[in-house]
């Protein structure tokens, strides 16, 4: 119902939490979305819950890969600066996993065997928490052009304010 309100107002985006949700809902979500013209924004709120903890759980990685056959267009992926930030090499292994169609095996990132997604969907990954303006150099190096970087508390607070931090962002 919220999806149908949302697309009914012309918002283009959709946000959903794939953990707190379930994975059946994201899969109808994202068929939704994409019969609708939408994006789905998938956000991971609970995760460290199920993949930070040392004697149980699931590591990142197996959500990550879940979440791109249940379906979305972007996920928060952390970062390697700012607030959430994670190993370097770890978080590239997660983006590899979730934007790139072949990856080799690689044990430095991760990543235990190569994988091939075939014509499986990709899954932009998305660079939040804590980030602001001058983590752009290094977020462009680690994330590429083929990623969302998402600015909100790096732009609302800005010292000169707002405005200047929209701004800031863009150039």
């Amino acid at each position: 119902k919220r999806a149908i309100f949302a697309r009914e107002l012309g918002v283009p985006i959709v946000m959903h939490d794939y953990l707190t949700g379930g994975f059946t809902a994201n899969t109808s979500l994202a068929q939704y979305c994409r019969d609708n013209g939408l994006l789905l924004h998938i956000h991971r709120a609970m995760h460290a819950v199920i993949d930070r903890q040392k004697n149980h759980g699931m590591h990142f990685r197996v959500l990550a890969k879940a979440l791109r056959m249940s379906g979305g267009d972007h996920i928060h992926a952390g970062t390697v600066v700012g607030k959430l930030e994670g190993e370097r090499e770890m978080t590239l292994g997660f983006v590899d996993l979730l934007r790139d169609d072949f990856i080799e095996k690689d044990r430095s990132r991760g990543i235990f065997f190569t994988q091939d997604w075939v014509s499986m969907p990709g899954v932009l990954p998305v660079a939040s928490g804590g980030i602001h303006v001058w983590h752009m150099p290094a977020l462009t190096e680690i994330f590429g052009d083929d990623s969302v970087l998402q600015f909100g508390g790096g732009t609302l607070g800005h010292p000169w304010g707002n405005a200047p931090g929209a701004v800031a962002n863009r150039v």
